[in-house]
């Protein structure tokens, strides 16, 4: 195989993968956290960020928790990526391609049950209670959370501009998370899916990668 065969990479969140993937299958799964990632050569651009090539590492990357991994580094292209965007990038992928993520020598497996999971849609102006209240088919509580068969929602201003949701950005006045959690996790992603037609807005899992059917977030 030779010497050049298995590389150390340097640090940057990185994805650990257990085959080599397609890489038109890196770049779908990349588009789904930013529709305009683009191909770069072997490596993909996305938001400040390039994705290095899959390489085939050492499997002392992730401690020997895989027999053969295969590594897509996230290495940020200029000043740093805003909110972690690489890290979540390395994660998302990570979790898309059965792999697990390395970040500052901490290896993560993102379908750990201990993982918070849950769905977010993002919306351009924030719901009001009564709409809500329609779609969600439950009252407000006290806290302004609502808590319905397996589920739990909260409505959150979002400070940043996720790559995922930039269409969404020229009608934003006021753009909102509405967070949920539960432990079904399809039907926490099927009632994403539903709320986000009824407002308009977008699904997206925890590492705001779009979901589009329920099974996503499994």
């Amino acid at each position: 195989m030779g010497w050049m065969a298995k590389r150390r990479l340097r640090t940057g969140p990185t994805a650990a993968l257990p085959a080599k993937p397609d890489p038109a299958e890196v770049l779908r799964v990349v588009q789904l956290a930013d529709p305009d990632a683009r191909s770069d050569g072997g490596d993909i651009l996305a938001a400040d960020v390039r994705l290095h090539a899959a390489v085939e590492a050492e499997t002392d990357l992730v401690g020997g928790e895989l027999e053969e991994v295969w590594a897509v580094r996230v290495a940020a292209e200029g000043p740093l990526p805003f909110d972690y965007f690489d890290r979540y990038l390395a994660e998302g992928i990570a979790f898309r391609l059965n792999g697990l993520a390395v970040c500052r020598g901490e290896v993560t497996d993102p379908h750990d049950e201990d993982v918070p999971r849950g769905a977010a849609v993002i919306v351009p102006v924030r719901p009001a209670d009564e709409e809500l209240k329609e779609i969600l088919d439950t009252d407000p509580q006290d806290d302004g959370t609502f808590e319905g068969d397996g589920f739990k929602a909260v409505v959150v201003p979002l400070k940043t501009r996720p790559p995922a949701v930039r269409d969404l950005l020229p009608f934003a006045t006021e753009l909102t998370a509405v967070e949920l959690r539960g432990e079904d996790l399809e039907s926490v992603g099927a009632l994403a899916l539903r709320l986000a037609e009824s407002l308009q807005g977008i699904a997206v899992d925890r590492w705001c990668f779009r979901i589009d059917e329920p099974g996503d977030l499994l």
